[in-house]
C-alpha cells in the first residue's frame, strides 16, 4: 500500500531540481497536485505552501535552519498538509501568491515565499523567510506555527471573512475595464521622463540598493534613443542612461570579471558586491541589450560584453542534450560567494609576473578586501589608465589579460562549483535564442546563431509549452531567428504559436491574455500581468511578437490581437508607464508599424543588401531574407532585389545598396 501523503515526503520523484533538493528533509513536503490538495480538504487541515528556487541563497538558509530541523518538522507534519513549490515551474502560483502577501502584509514578497492556505488555497497569512528561533525581530518559525494553529482552531470565522474580503481584492485586481482607444502615445514621454527621475547618474542603474540590472529599462531606453533619432532629433540622455548604466554594470562586481556573465543582483548602489546567484533570464535578457547597445554606439566595449556573456552561457549553462540550465547558486561549499573571490596569492600562483602585476591593478586585489577578507574583482582600471602607470603599449596589456583571464578561469574551474538547476524552462530558453540570434546577427559571430537553432531544436522536441510566457516568448524568438537565418518551416511553426496563444490564452471579451491557458486547472485567481518583473511581461512579448507576424503573413488576425492587448492594458500602462516599458515597446510599433526590408537574390546579392538594412540602430525594422516562394508581406514571392514595406504597402524595389538606403530614408 501506498505511504499517506501526511506521513511521507513526495519530492523525490520531482521534476524540478529545487524540490529534489527538498527530498531528504524529515518534513512531510508534497508537490502541489490534486493528492496534496485533496488531503488538505479531507483532513481540514490549513496547507503550509513554501515558494522558492534553487539559486536563492535565503531559501537555502531556511531549509537549513527549519526544514532540516526534527522538532520543527515535527510540528509541520502534525499540523499541515506542507507544500513545496518552485517558482521557476510555476508562475502562476508564485504570481498568484506574492500578490496575497502584497495584500495580506502591506509590502512586496520575495523569496522563499512562506504562505498559510486554507484548504480551499485561499491565504491567511504570509510571510518570508523566518528563523527557527526569533531573531533581530523576526519571530521563530516554530512560534508563528503555534499562532496560525490557535488561530486556524480558535478563529475560523474571521479567517473566513478575511478571505472573503481578499478574494473581492483579487478578482478586481484581475478586472480589466474594456477600451476601445489604445493608450495615448504620451505616455511614452512620461515613462522616459519618470526613468530619468529615478536615474542614478553617478553609478547608472534606477533607484537605491539593492539595485537590480532592469533590462527591459535599458531597451526601452535605447529604442527612445532610436526612435528620436529617426525623427532628426537625437534624445542623447536616454542613450547615456541606458550605456552609462550598461557600462557601470559591466565594470562592477555584478559582473563576473574573470569568467563573463552577470549575477543577480547588487546588495549595493555601486555595482561592487553581488547576491552572487547567476540567471539564466537575466543574462539572456542583458546580452540582447549589450548587442543593441553596441548596434546604438559601435563602442566595441557593448559588443565584447555581449560576447562574454554569450561564451559564458555557452560554456556553463548549454546542456548535452540541448537547451540550457537554468540557473547558478550563490553558495558553494566555500559560502556565499566563494567560488568567485581571489587574493593576491592566489592569482600569483597561476599567472606570470607581467600578468599578475596587471590583472592585481586592473581588479582592485592592490586595495583593501572587500569581502570577508578577499577580493571579488571589479574593474578598478581602464586599460588606457594601466598603459601609462606600466609603461606598456595598450594592445600589449589587452593581449596579456586575455591570456590571464583564461588562465584563472581554468584555475577556478578546479574549484568546488556552484550548484546548478539543470531544468530547461522553455520561456527563458526563448529568452535566449533571441539574444543569442540577435547577437550572432549584429556582432558577426555566426556560432552564437548556430546555438540559437540547437536550442530552437530542443525546444520544439521537447514541446513543453505550458505558460503564456512559453508561447509568447518562443514567438518572439522565432521571429528574432527568422531574421538571422531563415527556415522555411520555421514561418510554420511561428504561425501554430500565434494561434496557440489565441485559442488557449486570450481574454477574447476584451483583449489581452491570461498568464494560463483556458484548460488550466482552476486557482482561486487567473492571473494576468502588464508590468515588468525579473521577466518581460508576456503580454507586452505577445503584443509585440504578434503585430510583428501579422506584418511578416500579413494576417490581421495577429494585428488585430496585438492591437486589443495594448487597449486592455491602457489603464494600467496609464497609471504608472514607466513600470511597463515591454508593453510600450509594443505600443511604439502599433504606433509606427515595423519597417519590413524582404531581400531576394543569389548570396553576393542578399549580402550586400543586408549589410545596408542591419547597418545602423533600427530595432523597429524586420529584416527577412525568405525562401524561394515564400512570401512576407507585400513584397513579390519572386525576383531579385530589396523590398521595404510598412503597413501593407512596399516602395519600389531596390536593386543595389546605394537604392536601399534611399529606399531606408523614405520609409522613415
Amino acid at each position: 500500500m501506498a505511504e499517506s501523503p501526511l506521513t511521507s515526503n513526495r519530492l523525490g520523484a520531482a521534476s524540478s531540481p529545487y524540490l529534489r533538493q527538498h527530498a531528504d528533509n524529515p518534513v512531510h513536503w508534497q508537490p502541489w497536485d490534486d493528492t496534496a490538495l485533496a488531503a488538505a480538504r479531507d483532513q481540514d487541515r490549513p496547507i503550509l505552501l513554501s515558494i522558492g528556487y534553487s539559486a536563492c541563497h535565503w531559501c537555502h538558509v531556511m531549509a537549513h535552519e527549519c526544514f532540516e530541523d526534527p522538532a520543527i518538522a515535527d510540528q509541520m507534519n502534525h499540523g499541515f498538509i506542507n507544500i513545496k513549490v518552485d517558482r521557476e515551474e510555476r508562475p502562476d502560483l508564485d504570481h498568484i501568491y506574492q500578490t496575497a502577501h502584497q495584500l495580506l502584509v502591506g509590502r512586496g514578497g520575495g523569496w522563499p515565499l512562506t504562505v498559510f492556505l486554507t484548504p480551499d488555497q485561499m491565504p491567511f497569512f504570509a510571510g518570508t523567510y523566518f528563523p527557527a528561533k526569533a531573531s533581530q525581530g523576526m519571530p521563530g518559525f516554530g512560534d508563528v506555527m503555534d499562532r496560525i494553529t490557535r488561530v486556524w482552531r480558535d478563529h475560523r470565522d474571521e479567517i473566513h471573512e478575511q478571505n472573503a474580503d481578499l478574494k473581492r481584492v483579487l478578482d478586481r485586481l484581475g478586472t480589466v475595464t474594456p477600451r476601445t482607444a489604445l493608450p495615448d502615445a504620451g505616455v511614452l514621454d512620461t515613462a522616459r521622463q519618470q526613468l530619468g527621475e529615478r536615474f542614478d547618474p553617478a553609478h547608472g542603474g534606477f533607484g537605491p540598493a539593492p539595485k537590480f540590472p532592469q533590462p527591459m529599462t535599458l531597451e526601452r531606453l535605447l529604442r527612445t534613443y532610436a526612435r528620436s533619432q529617426q525623427r532628426g532629433e537625437p534624445d542623447r540622455g536616454a542613450l547615456h542612461m541606458a550605456c552609462h548604466s550598461l557600462r557601470r554594470m559591466a565594470l562592477g562586481g555584478i559582473y563576473d570579471q574573470i569568467g563573463g556573465g552577470f549575477a543577480r543582483y547588487s546588495v549595493d548602489a555601486e555595482w561592487r558586491i553581488p547576491h552572487f546567484e547567476k540567471m539564466l533570464s537575466d543574462n539572456a535578457l542583458l546580452i540582447g541589450v549589450a548587442s543593441d547597445a553596441f548596434q546604438a554606439t559601435g563602442d566595441r566595449f557593448f559588443r565584447r560584453i555581449a560576447r562574454e556573456t554569450a561564451e559564458w552561457a555557452l560554456r556553463e549553462m548549454e546542456q548535452p542534450g540541448g537547451g540550457f540550465a537554468t540557473s547558478l547558486d550563490a553558495d558553494s561549499a566555500g559560502g556565499e560567494g566563494a567560488f568567485y573571490l581571489w587574493t593576491p596569492e592566489q592569482m600569483r600562483a597561476v599567472l606570470s609576473a607581467d600578468e599578475a602585476e596587471l590583472v592585481i591593478r586592473r581588479l582592485g586585489l592592490d586595495e583593501k578586501p572587500n569581502f570577508d577578507g578577499r577580493w571579488h574583482p571589479q574593474v578598478h582600471m581602464a586599460f588606457s589608465e594601466l598603459a601609462k602607470a606600466l609603461h606598456t603599449p595598450r594592445d600589449v596589456l589587452v593581449a596579456r589579460w586575455k591570456s590571464a583571464q583564461q588562465k584563472l578561469r581554468d584555475a577556478r574551474d578546479q574549484r568546488p562549483r556552484p550548484g546548478r538547476d539543470d531544468k530547461v524552462l522553455t520561456a527563458w530558453n526563448a529568452l535566449m535564442i533571441r539574444s543569442l540570434a540577435r547577437a550572432g546577427r549584429f556582432l558577426e559571430l555566426p556560432h552564437l546563431i548556430d546555438a540559437a537553432e540547437r536550442t530552437e531544436a530542443a525546444l520544439q522536441a521537447r514541446g513543453a509549452l505550458t505558460f503564456l510566457d512559453d508561447h509568447a516568448f518562443l514567438l518572439d524568438a522565432l521571429i528574432e531567428l527568422q531574421q538571422a537565418r531563415w527556415s522555411d518551416a520555421r514561418t510554420a511553426w511561428s504561425r501554430s504559436l500565434a494561434d496557440a496563444l489565441l485559442e488557449g490564452f486570450e481574454d477574447a471579451a476584451v483583449g489581452g491574455f491570461y498568464l494560463t491557458a483556458h484548460d488550466h486547472a482552476p486557482l482561486i485567481q487567473r492571473p494576468r500581468r502588464w508590468t515588468d518583473d525579473a521577466l518581460p511581461a508576456g503580454n507586452g512579448i505577445a503584443a509585440l511578437a504578434l503585430n510583428r507576424l501579422g506584418h511578416w503573413l500579413g494576417e490581421p488576425r495577429y494585428l488585430n490581437a496585438a492591437e486589443r492587448t495594448l487597449m486592455a492594458a491602457a489603464e494600467s500602462i496609464e497609471q504608472a508607464p514607466a513600470a511597463h516599458c515591454t508593453l510600450l515597446d509594443a505600443l511604439d510599433e502599433q504606433l509606427v508599424p515595423p519597417a519590413l526590408v524582404v531581400i531576394r537574390g543569389d548570396t553576393p546579392t542578399r549580402q550586400a543588401l543586408r549589410d545596408v538594412a542591419e547597418g545602423g540602430f533600427a530595432p523597429g525594422r524586420l529584416v527577412l531574407t525568405p525562401g524561394d516562394g515564400q512570401r512576407a508581406g507585400a513584397a513579390p514571392a519572386e525576383g531579385s532585389g530589396a523590398w521595404v514595406c510598412r503597413a501593407r504597402a512596399c516602395l519600389p524595389k531596390a536593386a543595389t545598396a546605394a537604392e536601399l538606403k534611399d529606399r531606408l530614408s523614405e520609409s522613415l
